[in-house]
């Protein structure tokens, strides 16, 4: 069939793996803007630049003390999230009751700085990053990298974990609940501006995860935050603000549609998420995965 089609096994399956891979970053990075404001009415543009200081925080952390990848897997994304819940303290909390647009640019410019700091710092080359999981398996018609299945299935448990948490237990009613009816969840004894804090930190940290789970496969850059930024934008917009399973679906079926473009229309590949979006919007404005009003 490949034949017919005049296309190899090796490139099919490639692009698809890709796609995966690519998808597993846009579904934690989604999810991510998606807990942020489904909890928070924030529109965090500052994720790009905290999914990129993920990456640094772990390079720094090997450069430096000497941790390795799985220790920065866990201390990158908690570091990166305490830098979160200061800024939300210092400027989101004040800026909660007015336009999400204020939010919007509050955290633009936090980006800005953020990634200006970091390139006046460090230049705006790439720094490779060791491979922790060197080599891989060969099924015949394609190598099979180990660390881009860690990566692939990872992600998948932790989205299913974060939307289990958010829409099956007790917390996550109350942290939807603290978002519509604070003066009810704090009647129970409940602070709710300390667990907008600590929600909009889980977003960072699932941000800065992502960056650390990156840096072995694209290069740890300052840019590397605000060239994806805009895409992981467009799948909160298809799957629809504040859908958290929304979030993951059209993550990853995003990636899989951007890896199978490349396969057939290389030229198109990257547009074919935006030509998506506007489909969307057109067919339903609130989101593919919003419940109708």
């Amino acid at each position: 069939m490949f034949d017919v089609l005049g296309i190899s096994p090796q490139l099919l399956f490639g692009q698809i793996l890709l796609g995966l891979i690519n998808g597993s970053f846009y579904a934690m990075l989604s999810l991510g803007l998606a807990v942020i404001f489904g909890l928070m009415s924030v529109v965090n543009f500052a994720h790009g630049a905290q999914y990129m200081l993920g990456a640094f925080v772990a390079w720094l952390l090997l450069t430096w003390l000497g941790i390795p990848y799985w220790g920065a897997l866990i201390v990158a994304p908690i570091l990166v999230a305490g830098f979160g819940m200061a800024v939300e303290r210092a400027f989101l909390r004040r800026l909660q009751s007015l336009d999400h647009l204020y939010g919007l640019l509050a955290t633009y410019a936090v980006a800005l700085i953020v990634e200006g700091l970091v390139r006046h710092r460090y230049g705006a080359s790439g720094i490779p990053y060791a491979n922790p999981m060197p080599g891989g398996v060969n099924l015949g018609f394609m190598f099979l990298p180990y660390y881009r299945v860690w990566v692939v299935g990872f992600s998948l448990v932790l989205c299913l974990g974060t939307w289990l948490l958010i829409e099956r237990t007790k917390l996550g009613a109350y942290l939807r609940a603290a978002n519509e009816k604070p003066d009810i969840v704090e009647a129970f004894g409940i602070n709710v501006p300390r667990m907008i804090t600590l929600t909009y930190g889980f977003g960072v940290g699932l941000a800065a995860l992502s960056g650390v789970l990156a840096a072995p496969i694209y290069q740890v850059s300052p840019s590397m935050g605000s060239n994806l930024i805009i895409v992981v934008f467009a799948v909160v917009v298809i799957g629809g603000m504040g859908s958290i399973s929304g979030a993951i679906v059209t993550g990853y079926l995003l990636g899989l549609v951007e890896g199978l473009t490349k396969v057939f229309y290389p030229a198109a590949a990257h547009l074919s998420i935006f030509v998506i979006m506007i489909l969307a919007l057109l067919i339903r404005p609130s989101g593919l995965f919003t419940k109708s009003p």
